[in-house]
């Protein structure tokens, strides 16, 4: 190594494994090997005994790992008859990083974590001086890693980001619009390397800039997780992040092989909380397995920060009792309005279509469904095994609306007025209408109790003093008594998502 400063990265090297048993603690066997690969006239490197293992691995020039076997294997000739020496064999296209550091321990974390193990590690204390053997498929990505954690230069976090719509898009355009500032202040080097949709995936290993609908439009490569994983490896792209801004039943079911090819993942996605508890645990023994992190934030509450502050009270021991509130923008819109103005339950619902409040199909929201998977996934994070199907949910369509086409449905929503002008006039004086999710019963057992329904509430409570299509969470813990903690402000929106999105990327990056 020609500075302290300098890695040194050398490739096209073999290592030469001798297995046995029983011998390592021999006077000579060192001596023997090194004598039989120099009288061969060829060269060794680094040596490394495995005590373990019962083995001793030495380095060589890739193009002298047969010769080298060959001879080790004459030279031991009499150990292999008599089983002290099994194996002794090569393990080509592997490549040597020598560098100087105070702190290995770092380092191998940062590998570790992007499923770097170095085959063989050979460190001189005195000198803070570490070689590491690792695949040469590996080790350009290697290099990057180590020179980050020992330069502090910009550490370079790789995206690819499945769906570009509403959210998608507006999360794209977030992080080309903030990567300089970010670059400059937090030392992150955030680089979209993918986007893709359903049909199509547009690939750069350089980043993908402003331009990034055309290149998205152009590209003719199918939208495939097999592919873009390969494309990972190739290009050895280290600190990769997957972000899914589907709302696809089908795409959640690459979680786990993206896991295990080194991504981390951030969801806006709900589907994969709310699938079967077997699953969900093991797709997180799977996250465990393979030292990767799975945020999800936005999966309730958009961009408020709902999620985390319920895994920190549980996690500090807090017994959190009850979790109720407002957790659709959407119907918070509606009933907020409706409850306070003359106009018909119709016209509300078309002004919030109007306003992109709701889902094109209104039933989506109307149903209670995205409500009741909200609420599942925070019982969830309490580590109830509730499944979806123990949610009581209030649907607000009747049945014989339930199974037309949304053209249909769209047509015939004036005929939900008179039954929810009447549910409006039955109130007791000064209340006001709201749909509520509400997670409750003895939660220290297996499962809670799980409603999502249409509720009257004092105008002057909490609940009753929801403005716009702002979303409201009340969480009563055993220590807070009677007063909840309270979480409000705007749940819905694709700019207040896709910010909360950021968010955990950025969390991730941060502790990569």
């Amino acid at each position: 190594m020609k500075g302290r400063n300098e890695i040194k990265l050398i490739k096209n090297r073999s290592i030469i494994r001798f297995e046995g048993k029983n011998f390592l603690g021999e006077v000579g066997i060192d001596g023997r090997i090194f004598k039989a690969l120099t009288y061969a006239r060829i060269s060794v490197g680094v040596i490394s005994q495995q005590a373990i293992e019962n083995g001793i691995s030495v380095l060589v020039n890739e193009k002298d790992a047969e010769k080298a076997v060959n001879c080790l294997i004459e030279e031991f000739s009499e150990e292999r008859k008599s089983g002290k020496v099994k194996m002794i064999y090569s393990i080509n296209n592997v490549s040597v990083i020598g560098f100087v550091t105070n702190d290995y321990t770092k380092i191998a974390q940062e590998l570790g974590r992007n499923n770097i193990f170095p085959l063989i590690l050979n460190q001189v204390a005195s000198e803070n001086r570490v070689n590491i053997v690792v695949s040469s498929s590996q080790d350009e990505k290697a290099k990057n890693i180590i020179e980050t954690e020992i330069f502090g230069k910009p550490k370079t976090v790789h995206l690819a980001i499945i769906g570009h719509g509403n959210i998608g898009g507006t999360l794209i355009n977030q992080v080309l619009e903030s990567s300089e500032e970010i670059r400059r202040r937090k030392k992150l080097d955030l680089k979209i390397v993918a986007i893709a949709n359903s049909k199509k995936m547009a690939l750069n290993r350089e980043g993908i800039g402003n331009d990034w609908n055309n290149e998205v439009s152009v590209t003719e490569r199918n939208s495939d997780v097999d592919e873009l994983i390969r494309f990972s490896k190739e290009n050895q792209l280290e600190n990769l992040i997957a972000v899914d801004n589907t709302g696809s039943k089908d795409f959640v079911r690459n979680y786990h092989k993206l896991a295990e090819n080194g991504f981390d993942l951030v969801s806006s996605n709900k589907i994969f909380n709310t699938l079967p508890i077997d699953e969900y645990r093991t797709f997180r023994t799977t996250l465990s397995r393979n030292n990767k992190k799975y945020l999800y934030e936005t999966n309730v509450g958009a961009g408020l920060p709902l999620i985390d502050t319920i895994k920190l009270l549980h996690l500090s021991g807090e017994n959190i009792t009850r979790i109720k509130g407002v957790f659709s923008g959407s119907l918070s819109y509606i009933f907020n309005n409706f409850s306070v103005r003359d106009d018909k339950f119709s016209t509300i619902i078309g002004e919030a279509m109007e306003k992109g409040f709701i889902e094109p199909d209104p039933r989506e929201d109307l149903s209670g469904n995205d409500v009741a998977r909200k609420l599942l996934i925070l019982a969830r994070e309490l580590d109830l095994i509730n499944e979806f199907s123990d949610i009581n949910i209030q649907n607000l369509i009747p049945e014989n609306l339930l199974d037309i086409s949304k053209e249909e449905f769209i047509s015939r929503i004036p005929e939900l007025d008179e039954e929810y002008q009447k549910i409006k006039d039955n109130q007791e004086p000064d209340h006001v209408l709201r749909y509520v999710g509400d997670l409750h019963g003895d939660l220290h057992q297996e499962k809670g109790e799980l409603d999502v329904k249409l509720i009257s509430v004092p105008a002057s409570s909490a609940l009753g003093q929801l403005k716009g299509s702002d979303s409201i969470f009340e969480i009563y813990t055993e220590s807070y008594g009677e007063n909840p903690i309270v979480i409000m402000g705007a749940g819905a929106g694709a700019k207040v998502t896709a910010r909360g999105v950021f968010g955990d990327i950025l969390r991730i990056s941060e502790n990569k």
